[in-house]
Formats: C-alpha cells, structure tokens, sequence
C-alpha cells in the first residue's frame, strides 16, 4: 500500500513536482507528502486559529530531539574510547544553529522555504527547517530510517568529522582566555532588545578595554555573546578566513 502511495505521489499527485524533488533530497519519495510540505511553513507566513498546526513549529521540535539522539549514537559509536567531555562538545559542533543553518543552505532548503513562504527569508529559518524535516522523516520512517537519512545524507555528506575534532568553537571561552592572558579588560553588553517573527532578540555587544570589538544579533542571548566574540576575535585579528586560531601580537590598533 505504501508503494502504491509513493508511486501514485511521484507520478501523479498534484504535488508531484514536491514529491520528486524530496525523494533527490531524502533519498525516497515520501508517502505523506502534506507532512513534508508542513516543514517548510514557517510560523510567520499564517496567522489562524490553527496557529499550532498550521507551521513547522512542532516538527521543528520533534526534529531536534530525534537529531541529538541520532548524533549523540553515531558519536558513541565512532569515539569507543572518548569520554562524556568530547562526546558532548563534538555533539554541541554539530547540532549548534550555526552549524544546522549552514547544512540546510548546502542542502538548498531555502528554495522550499522561499516556495511556501512569502515572508523574507532569514538563515535562522534554514536550521529549524532541517529539524521540522529530520521530524517528518522521523514520523514516516521512524527511528531506524531517520538514522539512515541523518547520517548518510547530513553528516557524512556535509561535514568534515575529523576536522571538527579539533575544532574550537567557543570563541567567548577563546577571547576570555586570551584577554586574561594578556592583561585586558573585557565585558559583554546587552545593547539593544527587539521583537523578530515575535520573538525576542538580543544585539550583544563586546568591549575589550573599552572599545567595542564585536555586536551580533540572535534570539538567544548566549548564542549572540557567541557569535559577537567570533567577530571581536576577527576583528583583533586572533582569527583567520577559515575560523581558525591565528597567533597575534600583544598589541591591536586604537582607533
């Protein structure tokens, strides 16, 4: 029965075009196919009473847990000898919204999202997609075929295991460590507070000595300390094109 409904959906379906393009993204070609079409409505694009059901908000969270988990396994598997510590930071590289909105813009979520939407785009969106998808999957092909499609179509396609190994991502941890070392003073500022998709979002901003290094946006307060020490760090030349460490001098230039 199922077979009949993949070919019927592939073939003949009013939705076809989605069914075939899915079954390149997924690797076959789904059999509830207004399940799928739900991960790619964003929660901004309808306001009904229907508001819970009618976006991908509750795929989005289904999603997530079943992508920790996932991750979490492939990860013990791969690593017999490593302890919970490097499990757990390998695990946060991976599944961090950074990461997941790069995947998902690889993987060329954004042109179903910019199908079913007519709001602005934003990256942000392009990471919770990839969960409500990774839940849609999930829900038609349970734990043992989202595993398959997690990991043979996500992890071992778009990223590099071995170099994020030795990867360091935790630029505040980085920039605290490195302004200790070298006698600066540094602080983090909340500047600004602002709605977004009816969210709240902060702008953080981070001063070393004084001077402002680095601001970024985001809806949670400690991803944009983040993302804000990134750019304080590139902007004190402490990174390179790539995002790794580069040695520096003491001294940076005052404007």
């Amino acid at each position: 029965m199922r077979f009949i409904r993949r070919f019927y959906n592939y073939y003949f379906h009013p939705d076809r075009e989605l069914a075939r393009r899915l079954r390149q993204l997924l690797g076959f070609t789904p059999v509830r196919l207004q399940l799928f079409k739900l991960a790619f409505f964003h929660k901004s694009t309808f306001a009904t009473k229907d508001y819970a059901v009618s976006n991908n908000e509750r795929l989005e969270f289904l999603g997530d847990a079943v992508l920790s988990t996932i991750v979490g396994e492939y990860l013990f598997k791969k690593y017999p000898n490593s302890d919970e510590g490097f499990l757990t930071k390998m695990r946060s590289k991976i599944v961090k919204r950074h990461s997941l909105d790069e995947i998902a813009d690889r993987m060329g979520l954004d042109l179903f999202l910019a199908n079913y939407n007519q709001t602005r785009l934003s990256k942000s969106m392009l990471g919770n997609a990839l969960e409500a998808l990774v839940g849609a999957v999930y829900i038609e092909q349970g734990y043992d075929g989202t595993k398959i499609f997690v990991v043979r179509r996500i992890l071992r396609k778009y990223l590099d295991i071995h170099e994020l190994e030795g990867f360091d991502d935790n630029y505040k941890s980085q920039l605290l460590e490195w302004c200790q070392k070298n006698g600066r003073q540094i602080e983090y500022k909340v500047v600004a507070k602002y709605k977004s998709d009816k969210r709240d979002k902060f702008k953080v901003a981070v001063f070393v000595d004084g001077k402002k290094v680095g601001t970024a946006d985001d809806f949670n307060k400690k991803s944009a300390e983040q993302l804000a020490s990134e750019r304080a760090m590139t902007s004190l030349g402490m990174l390179g094109g790539n995002g790794a460490p580069q040695p520096i001098d003491n001294d940076y230039d005052e404007e």
